[in-house]
């Protein structure tokens, strides 16, 4: 692309955004736009109108009438062409909300004489800077009437949404838009009716109506989600390519391994257990998606799925596939599973899980984290686990004495070798692609059945984006007998009543958890900081004058991971009564004695996380409490706070609320960018369904017809350019 110059401290700022090449310039689209048709230039005011202005205020005072004393803020604004007194009546506040020489946007009616007009009571917006010139073209004639719009770019400290805007009309006009490559072909751009590359460029940096601007953002919008799909559909290409073990299980073999739960399988879980089953039976490696609410039972799946592994034996030759499976005569040499869990405390959990649903087989199971290693059955006591060295567990997995092995990310350590791994189950790490399957697997050249599991609601139309190489399964029922959570919007005069009920539920033996948006106390001299409760103050608080003779500890995402861990145990061991955390407890430990969650500053979270923080309290038999507290600084907000939160008490599970979440919330507040690999338009993109199975219908067909894209060079380049964005941390 052509090159224009920019300075190296404005190179500096860029670089903060991302942006080092006259390409990524180009695809800093603008966030919004300023419809500039309704403003005026003050100098063309007249007394009586409705006005809307642009300008920079000052003279900002407050005074009290002559006659009736009544107190007035007023000051003036100046936009280039002309300076106008501005005047709020009974508004004496106003003057100290601004200060001399602040940007805004002004609305209010034109009072006054023609001498000496006033801008009476305007509605005010202050704005970084102004989104336009004070000498720019709004103010003459162009020519062009509906050229009213003026484009609003993310900023960053040296760098104004103003400089973006001039310097790409600097790139414009240098000739960077001749000649330039449209990587998405023809043919598609067609049928979804999209402008080719260069008039899109040029009508969404510089619209000259709505239209213009909305297909150019439909263009990038649609371009962002066909590259994703055109990746997912090369993964989905490459794991059909590969070959993976190919057994079949009896349903009375699994019946007999099932009927020993001390509960019964909801529809859901047995037909999700029937299609890994049925991936099992084929030599094309699974890779699914099991999504579902914290306690709808994934752990169950995962484990029955887990046994139909164990007791299958590997083929005896390149080609034999079919063989019977038994739990009587287990022996070494089975197919093995791997089971990853995210933290070491998760993992232990997970271990004990599987100690319970296997105690009964003679099914030898392993665990490995960075702190030690164990395996169970022990040869002293049947009953229980055993400490073991590293050294020896890797050569029982080794040799495939044992079947399964449950851990951290230590699973991935060079020195941990399977014989024969044929199933990979991971637990809330959501992106788990081929090369790590491999890894995993190392010489053998079968990759494993892969089954990722989640309890984040995930909307259906980020579901086919995210994971579009993973086919779904949806756990949307509850177990039986399992009492619906009781949540409650609570406003911050209403918490000791809150109190009052945690109180008793600490009386009778239960635990409760309290989440903070903060970690820390906001600077007291920043008069900006929002006034949110914070992590440490607010254990301290709870300590001395709420629940003194509770035990209080603390959890939040700058401790240790060994400190983290310790919490946990201790709090899941019950040395604690009230842990005070960040949402870093989102997806944690199973506590089944905590019953009770308050949310501080709840309008501060998604719906979806509100949720998952919501499920820390529902794993047991006892009934559960959520209290969602807003703060004070929500209070002003009107309904729409009010309205998103009462969903959490109307809302038959989390998938609904996910949807919910992404229809009402602005798509760069759902989830975040950075967490997904999307930009703010990429989000936005996904709340549009059929542009979403669009993007992944012509994905698919173009990797049908050129697999590895050499026939679409500039598209290879931009899906290497992906690279991990798409794997979540």
């Amino acid at each position: 692309m052509t090159q224009v110059r920019i300075d190296a401290t404005h190179q500096k700022a860029l670089g903060r955004l991302g942006i080092e090449t006259v390409s990524d310039l180009l695809y800093h689209l603008p966030t919004r736009y300023e419809d500039v048709s309704a403003v005026q230039s003050v100098g063309s005011l007249t007394v009586g109108e409705d006005a809307s202005v642009y300008g920079v205020v000052g003279g900002l005072k407050t005074r009290k009438a002559w006659k009736s004393r009544k107190p007035i803020a007023e000051g003036w604004v100046e936009d280039g062409t002309a300076r106008m007194k501005i005047m709020w009546f009974n508004q004496p506040y106003m003057a100290k909300m601004l200060t001399d020489g602040a940007y805004v946007k002004l609305a209010g009616k034109v009072s006054g004489s023609a001498e000496k007009p006033y801008l009476a009571n305007p509605e005010i917006e202050t704005l970084k800077n102004l989104p336009i010139d004070r000498h720019d073209s709004i103010f003459r004639d162009t020519g062009d009437s509906t050229e009213t719009l003026y484009p609003v770019y993310r900023e960053t400290k040296g760098v104004t949404s103003k400089w973006f805007f001039h310097t790409v009309q600097k790139c414009f006009a240098s000739g960077v838009l001749d000649n330039l490559i449209d990587p998405i072909p023809k043919n598609i751009r067609k049928t979804y009716n999209l402008p080719d590359l260069s008039t899109a460029l040029i009508w969404i940096h510089t619209p000259k109506k709505t239209e213009h601007a909305e297909s150019a953002r439909k263009r990038f919008a649609f371009e962002e989600v066909f590259y994703i799909q055109l990746k997912k559909a090369q993964e989905r290409a490459e794991v059909s390519a590969a070959t993976s073990y190919r057994f079949n299980t009896d349903s009375e073999h699994i019946r007999t391994f099932v009927d020993r739960f001390p509960f019964t399988l909801t529809s859901a879980q047995q037909n999700a257990i029937k299609d890994i089953l049925t991936d099992f039976g084929t030599t094309r490696p699974m890779s699914r998606l099991l999504e579902g609410d914290v306690g709808s039972g994934k752990t169950a799946v995962a484990a029955t799925t887990a046994y139909a592994v164990a007791t299958s034996r590997p083929p005896e030759g390149t080609k034999g596939n079919e063989h019977s499976t038994s739990a009587k005569n287990i022996a070494f040499g089975n197919l093995q599973v791997a089971y990853m869990a995210p933290t070491e405390i998760l993992a232990k959990q997970h271990f004990e899980s599987f100690i319970e649903y296997f105690k009964h087989l003679p099914i030898q199971i392993g665990l490995i984290t960075g702190s030690g290693c164990m395996k169970f059955p022990s040869k002293v006591s049947p009953d229980k686990p055993t400490k073991l060295s590293k050294a020896q567990l890797l050569r029982w997995v080794k040799n495939g004495e044992i079947p399964i092995l449950i851990g951290t990310h230590a699973l991935m350590y060079k020195s941990v070798e399977f014989k024969h791994l044929a199933y990979v189950i991971i637990d809330e790490q959501h992106r788990f692609g081929t090369s790590q399957r491999r890894a995993l697997a190392k010489k053998d050249v079968r990759l494993p059945h892969l089954l990722s599991m989640t309890a984040t609601p995930i909307p259906r139309t980020l579901a086919l984006t995210v994971y579009g190489d993973l086919d779904i399964t949806l756990l949307d029922e509850m177990p039986r007998g399992r009492k619906p959570i009781i949540t409650k919007i609570v406003v911050p005069t209403k918490t000791k009543e809150v109190y009052e009920h945690v109180r008793s539920e600490l009386a009778t033996g239960r635990q409760a958890y309290v989440i903070c948006p903060r970690i820390d106390e906001p600077d007291p001299e920043k008069e900006t900081a929002l006034r949110l409760k914070s992590v440490k103050a607010e254990a301290v608080r709870l300590k001395k004058d709420v629940f003194p003779d509770a035990h209080i500890a603390i959890l939040h995402s700058k401790m240790t991971p060994k400190e983290k861990e310790e919490v946990m145990q201790d709090f899941l061991d019950h040395r604690i009564d009230i842990l005070v955390a960040t949402s870093v407890v989102e997806v944690g430990v199973n506590v089944p004695n905590a019953t009770n969650i308050i949310i501080e500053g709840a309008e501060r979270f998604g719906l979806s996380q509100l949720h998952q923080l919501r499920g820390r309290v529902i794993r047991s038999e006892h009934q559960a409490y959520c209290f969602a507290v807003t703060s004070k600084d929500s209070q002003g907000r009107g309904g729409k706070t009010l309205e998103r939160l009462k969903a959490l008490t109307t809302a038959k599970n989390g998938f609904e609320l996910a949807e919910f979440d992404l229809a009402l919330r602005g798509s760069g507040e759902l989830y975040g960018g950075k967490q997904w690999g999307l930009t703010d338009l990429g989000m936005e993109a996904i709340k549009n369904i059929k542009m979403v199975e669009a993007a992944r219908k012509e994905a698919s067909a173009l990797v049908a017809t050129d697999p590895t894209l050499k026939k679409h060079p500039l598209i290879a380049t931009k899906i290497a350019a992906l690279g991990e964005t798409l794997h979540m941390e």
